[in-house]
């Protein structure tokens, strides 16, 4: 039987920076960036607000190298921070900072953002993991992110981890992706029947300067316009590294599983863009916990039976990626429920605030 081939993994995960006495985030000023960059190159970056901080791991060959290269980077930031008497957090919002306290970093990029999207780039006081998966190939990786988009509610589902907005529990079990719908060309992909008819619409939009890069296209899963990756952008910030690398496997065998059926001349079912934003929103609405629809069935099921179903999709390609013991911790995750709903604990045993800040700080370091 042929080999798979070598799907490489990229991760970025976005930190919240928080003052360990107010609980709230605090603007660190460019100060822990400085001083990563001396130790971690181009792996670290700001982000739009200051109190956020992005790290990227190095092309990683397989799911080992990258949980290596996360707990360095947690480590390593979590440290800077210590020099500078400010603790690190993993959740896709801040159950109570408010973003118009928040300062913004100077630098052209931010200020050009913020010039054009005024206060929808001013409160996207969001955390993110982004997970790029290598495809040499862009046309084959077109149609991969084609059919890909069917899992999306599936894994983001998993990832839910954004319960809360300026001190209020919204309901939500990702708010994150309802702060950061208020941003142009987000959400879920198009569909595109070839790579020439992508690069046209990404052409056309730079040339009518309705963006002055193909970077701008935001959305949850994109063809990137510069490196030969898949790029998931629909995640919440994981709480823990395990969290992290069970979805960034999970992410990495879809494709490969998919890749594979393309191989054999087997086609995945495309459905409507339309009927899959039903199921991100109730992704969105009830994490794992409420029902998703099976288009083919024409039925409603829960969510968590169809992410084992997932799970039998991809079991193919599992042992040959290396990731079984990592793909294995979904079952933890459905059991325990995502980080959304231990979020959602802390507070209704507590109703502090602080106290859940005081979790999200915790579960950050667990692993390293």
């Amino acid at each position: 039987m042929k080999k798979l081939p070598i799907f490489t993994l990229g991760v970025e995960e976005e930190y919240q920076i928080i003052d360990p006495d107010t609980k709230d985030l605090k603007s660190h000023l460019s100060k822990i960036v400085d001083a990563a960059k001396i130790l971690l190159h181009d792996q670290v970056k700001s982000e739009m607000h200051q109190s956020v901080v992005e790290v990227g791991t190095n092309i990683c060959k397989n799911i080992h190298e990258v949980e290596k290269e996360i707990k360095f980077l947690r480590s390593k930031i979590v440290d800077l921070a210590n020099d500078q008497n400010l603790i690190v957090g993993a959740s896709g919002t801040h159950p109570f900072a408010d973003w118009q306290d928040q300062l913004i970093t100077d630098d052209p990029r931010y200020h050009n953002i913020i010039d054009e999207l005024q206060d929808a780039a001013r409160s996207n006081l969001i955390f993110g993991m982004h997970c790029h998966v290598g495809i040499e190939n862009r046309e084959i990786g077109l149609q991969l992110m084609n059919q890909v988009c069917s899992f999306l509610p599936h894994i983001f589902a998993l990832s839910t981890n954004s319960p809360f907005w300026q001190g209020r529990k919204t309901g939500y079990k990702s708010y994150r992706t309802k702060i950061f719908d208020k941003f142009p060309r987000t959400g879920l992909p198009e569909y595109f029947d070839c790579l020439n008819s992508y690069d046209d619409f990404l052409d056309t939009l730079v040339k009518t300067n309705c963006i002055d890069n193909p970077k701008k296209i935001w959305w949850d899963l994109r063809l990137h316009p510069f490196y030969d990756t898949i790029e998931f952008r629909i995640c919440d910030m994981s709480l823990t590294v395990q969290e992290t690398m069970c979805i960034v496997s999970v992410i990495q065998a879809v494709v490969a599983k998919l890749y594979k059926m393309n191989q054999n001349n087997m086609n995945f079912n495309i459905y409507r863009l339309a009927l899959i934003k039903e199921n991100k929103f109730r992704a969105a609405r009830y994490g794992i916990d409420g029902l998703m629809v099976d288009f083919g069935l024409r039925k409603e099921v829960e969510i968590k039976v169809l992410i084992l179903e997932l799970l039998d999709f991809i079991d193919d390609v599992v042992d040959e990626l290396g990731s079984r013991e990592h793909i294995n911790y979904v079952h933890e995750i459905l059991k325990n429920g995502t980080g959304a709903a231990k979020q959602i604990a802390v507070w209704e045993n507590t109703k502090d605030m602080k106290e859940v800040v005081n979790f999200i700080t915790t579960e950050f370091t667990k692993g390293l």
